[in-house]
């Protein structure tokens, strides 16, 4: 089923060519069987450094740094087209190394992204100052305006969920506001930003503007502690966000992270039913559950509980389970084997401190990384099925009574990304939005970010926004000129 897929150069894309480096390599599996599909070399410290020094003679290059924004916005919106003309190519190949269903990859994930980079290149030419008046001297006497400046060099790390479209939502702003950029994917999932990266240099960027480095996390922490990088844009675990923290605090690098999270659906007793339940089935199986902001938490009122467990049962039935490039699958493996160890060890973990298992809670088959639709029960918010992320197709089902209280249930976590609410009350809603701790929330829908509406998150779910508006002020630095006019 992959010998028809053209895979794009395992090498590093360094100032508009392909390089090797480093001296070690990494396989690529397939997560539907387990096989080897390629491998990638692992880039150290001389191939990060490469990459930054591309970077940075680009960024001060003036055929970037001057060119006209319409000019950018015009590289952009053919890099969108290739995108487009090639979107077959890179739906299978995000099927592939990630194990993500066809069905999703071609009809969310790649037109997810030629939305990001069309979005973004029309704020190239939009991107402006003020003209501001000084509150202590005679409006007169002095003028006064600020500028907003690109940030410098990048370093965008990206996770193995969806490979092809954070990375569009960390190339797109910083392009367009005239930084530069070396993106370095996850290990495991490399392909889609390898083609990403021909496809930049046919849509005309000049050298150094994008690169790419592989590697794993040693990769990752050579780019977060080089000296040449201005900003880091990162997602992925909040353990890794804290340890990027950590690195960049001897030279303040500007950070943005968009981290774990245990987002709630709250389903409320006045809910319709017929879109509340396979709602809620969506918001945590779609991916396989491997989302940040999947709805891995149900409160639901205990009087509809049984129901409404039974009823995202039977929808996870219909789910056909199988290998990403079937289009007929609907929820493909894991990423890898590690993942689904660790997915298992958790529910077994969960169960031993109490919780029930109403579902699942196994591997499926015996060959890739498949796990069932899992269900787990409980009322304790200590056990570890409430409170740790599972990053797999897990839900933890709490019941409650009181209305009052699913604010205060659903608050109970170190993270708040996302939540997803269900109710035919639109005060309801609205007063529920309100008390809930969560950068983003859905109410009679789920997980469909849109690139002009701000997306991060509270607490230990991350830093900054990504989308909008909001992720170009991490890309940008305000410069404020005062400039006195009465000598």
């Amino acid at each position: 089923m992959t010998a028809n897929i053209e895979l794009p150069p395992s090498q590093h894309y360094i100032n508009g060519e392909w390089v090797g480096g480093g001296d070690r390599v990494i396989p690529v599996i397939n997560p539907a069987d387990g096989t080897q599909i390629g491998e990638i070399p692992s880039g150290d410290q001389h191939t990060v450094g490469a990459a930054v020094s591309a970077a940075r003679a680009a960024f001060h290059n003036p055929h970037w740094r001057n060119m006209p924004p319409m000019v950018r916005e015009g590289l952009m919106h053919r890099l969108a087209s290739l995108i487009e003309e090639n979107a077959s190519q890179l739906g299978q190949i995000e099927s592939l190394d990630n194990g993500k269903p066809i069905a999703f990859s071609s009809s969310v994930d790649v037109p997810m992204t030629i939305t990001w980079f069309r979005y973004f290149a029309g704020w190239c030419s939009k991107l402006s100052g003020k003209s501001l008046s000084p509150a202590l001297q005679p409006l007169d006497s002095h003028h006064a305006y600020t500028r907003r400046q690109p940030v410098g060099v990048v370093g965008a790390i990206v996770p193995w969920n969806f490979p092809l479209v954070l990375a569009a939502w960390k190339l797109a702003p910083a392009l367009a506001a005239g930084c530069t950029v070396i993106l370095k994917p996850a290990e495991q999932t490399p392909y889609s930003a390898l083609k990403l990266a021909e496809l930049i240099s046919e849509a005309g960027f000049p050298p150094g503007v994008f690169n790419l480095v592989l590697g794993d996390g040693q990769t990752g922490q050579a780019l977060v502690e080089h000296p040449g990088i201005n900003k880091i844009s990162f997602t992925g675990s909040t353990a890794v966000g804290k340890s990027i923290v950590r690195s960049v605090a001897h030279d303040l690098k500007r950070v943005t992270l968009e981290l774990g999270g245990k987002s709630p659906t709250i389903i409320l007793p006045d809910a319709d039913m017929e879109l509340a339940i396979p709602g809620a089935a969506q918001a945590v199986y779609a991916n396989a559950g491997q989302i940040c902001f999947a709805g891995t938490r149900l409160f639901a009122p205990r009087k509809q509980f049984d129901r409404i467990l039974e009823g995202i049962a039977s929808v996870a039935e219909t789910f056909k389970i199988g290998p990403g490039l079937d289009p007929e699958t609907l929820l493909g493996p894991v990423v890898s084997q590690k993942q689904m160890d660790g997915i298992l060890a958790r529910v077994d973990d969960s169960v031993r401190h109490g919780a029930s298992l109403f579902t699942g809670g196994t591997r499926h088959g015996d060959s890739g990384y498949f796990i069932s639709p899992s269900i787990l029960v409980t009322e304790d918010r200590q056990n570890p099925a409430f409170r740790e992320e599972f990053f797999g197709p897990v839900l933890c089902a709490t019941p409650y009574d009181d209305l009052n209280d699913v604010a205060a249930l659903a608050n109970d976590s170190s993270y708040g990304l996302a939540a997803h609410v269900y109710t035919s009350s639109l005060q309801q809603a609205h007063q529920l939005s309100n008390s809930l701790d969560a950068g983003t929330v859905w109410v009679n829908t789920q997980l469909s970010p849109d690139p002009n509406i701000p997306f991060g998150g509270f607490k230990q779910s991350g830093w900054g926004r990504e989308n909008a508006e909001d992720a170009l002020d991490h890309y940008t630095e305000t410069k404020s000129v005062i400039m006195k006019v009465d000598c």
